[in-house]
């Protein structure tokens, strides 16, 4: 089974715990052991697992992001000028797997899923697959 979500975002950089959408997948699959896959199909935006706890953990995430990876490079030749999210993307990657244990996605006590947008704010989508063993 697959499920397609769609999501706006409000601000350039930010991430979304998409845990509950993924929860609601699993359980409307049915499935009890398995796997989910979450997956983003754009380039300047990404998947990631992370403690979603402390709020502190997303903010500094993204400001260290933009340290590593600054918005204006004077080397940058890309022409919309988002280089910066295309090498967050790939620094987050476009997907996460979880695993389903009992009907219930298997993560560690303090960790979400988080869609990450990195050249918002956007319209954007995301996909469930869930796999049953």
């Amino acid at each position: 089974m697959m499920r397609t979500y769609e999501l706006s975002t409000k601000e350039r950089d930010g991430m979304i715990d998409v845990t509950s959408y993924v929860r609601e997948a699993v359980a409307e699959s049915g499935v009890r052991e398995g796997y989910a896959i979450v997956y983003c199909p754009h380039t300047t935006a990404g998947m990631a697992i992370n403690e979603n706890a402390d709020p502190d953990v997303v903010s500094d995430v993204l400001r260290r992001f933009d340290e590593l990876y600054p918005w204006e490079h004077r080397l940058d030749r890309h022409a919309e000028g988002n280089t910066a999210a295309h090498l967050k993307a790939i620094t987050t990657g476009t997907s996460q797997t979880v695993l389903i244990s009992g009907g219930r996605l298997v993560l560690g006590t303090w960790q979400g899923i988080y869609f990450c947008e990195f050249d918002g704010p956007r319209r954007r989508k995301f996909h469930v697959k869930v796999i049953g063993d």
